[in-house]
């Protein structure tokens, strides 16, 4: 009797307080660190911007990259750049200025656009390598099937996924009543982790957040699997081994941007799972390595593995100079 009644009056104190204001605490454990910790934000954030617009840059006024393959590049990099935006300034205010408090609102709207860019990320990494499929397979009907067209409906097709599905993680969270606390232990909001500090039932968050996991990101996967098995099985049929080297080597860059994409990820799932030893800074560290290691990254894979890119960027950025 005494513990339903000690339940009861829990009930009653949590139903009295709606946190609206919330603390991100950057990276607990290492506040004394956080000054050096934001160089690398700082570093890999300006390459990520200047890589990635001058990718875009190049892309958009160069008529003869307007392929399907420099298309979805361009459609990456601007995804990339969003992605690190939505996270990394708001990281270095916390490490230069303190600025730890945000409000419920605009924590919400970091989940939307930090979760709604994750998945489009890997809805282009996905028609990637169906482009990558029609390529090696179908060479002579590359240009009559990726049309501009085609591409166009594809890009609305992969934003309206990813924002569709994240828009009723808005609802979720917006019903909730949170009442634990208000410090967040972390450089960005999240969705479950933002849900846990509610004292409302979260189980609805929990299940759809497993079902965005499930038909998005998860389902990529496994077509992009799908796509490089029938890759290989093409591969290895031609006859001769020059041929086999040169289209394996097309898709040497999208395999390193999809290793670095979604390895993070996975082996930051895994820790969460059965690493119950390891430090929770650990986990946020990795949590934004994910972030950070893309955008950065990609422009520099496709800079060096891709001839067209390549001489674009030493045109404009040596040609005054020689």
């Amino acid at each position: 009797m005494s513990l339903v009644v000690s339940q009861h009056l829990t009930t009653l104190n949590y139903t009295g307080v709606s946190h609206t204001v919330f603390h991100l605490l950057g990276i607990p454990g290492l506040e004394d660190q956080h000054m050096w910790i934001s160089i690398p934000f700082f570093i890999s954030y300006v390459m990520a911007l200047f890589g990635n617009s001058l990718f875009i840059f190049i892309i958009l006024t160069k008529s003869s990259l307007h392929e399907a393959m420099y298309l979805f590049l361009c459609m990456l990099s601007g995804t990339d750049i969003v992605l690190s935006t939505c996270t990394v300034p708001q990281a270095l205010a916390i490490f230069w200025f303190h600025a730890e408090e945000i409000s419920l609102d605009r924590c919400i709207t970091q989940v939307f656009f930090l979760s709604s860019t994750f998945i489009a990320e890997s809805g282009i990494l996905l028609v990637m390598a169906f482009d990558r499929y029609i390529a090696i397979c179908y060479p002579l009907r590359y240009i009559a099937i990726l049309t501009h067209a085609l591409i166009g409906k594809i890009a609305v097709t992969i934003f309206l996924r990813s924002f569709g599905t994240i828009i009723p993680i808005i609802f979720l969270l917006k019903r909730l009543t949170f009442c634990r606390s208000n410090i967040l232990p972390h450089t960005a909001c999240e969705h479950i982790g933002l849900a846990k500090f509610s004292c409302n039932d979260i189980r609805a968050n929990i299940w759809y957040g497993i079902f965005v996991l499930t038909s998005t990101i998860a389902l990529d996967v496994f077509l992009i699997c799908v796509s490089y098995i029938l890759i290989l099985r093409a591969v290895f049929r031609i006859p001769s081994q020059d041929a086999r080297h040169k289209a394996l080597n097309t898709c040497g860059s999208h395999v390193c941007v999809i290793i670095l994409f979604y390895g993070p990820g996975i082996f930051s799932i895994l820790t969460q799972r059965f690493g119950h030893h390891i430090s929770p800074t650990f986990h946020i560290l990795l949590a934004n390595v994910c972030i950070l290691m893309p955008p950065m990254l990609n422009p520099i894979i496709y800079g060096i593995k891709t001839k067209e890119i390549r001489s674009q960027v030493t045109h404009i950025l040596f040609s005054k100079q020689i």
